[in-house]
């Protein structure tokens, strides 16, 4: 009973962190997104 609750643990920890792995890389994408909008607007500015 011990090892399948430690098991079980183990596999709702990895995804959980494959979950947040990718919702940080969502993350990464929509700053980058919203950088490059700044930038742009920054350009045509000038």
């Amino acid at each position: 009973m011990f090892k399948r609750t430690i098991a079980v643990a183990f596999v709702s920890l990895s995804l959980l962190a494959v979950a947040a792995c990718n919702t940080v890389e969502g993350a990464g994408q929509d700053v980058s997104s919203a950088g490059r909008a700044v930038s742009d607007a920054a350009d045509d500015s000038k």
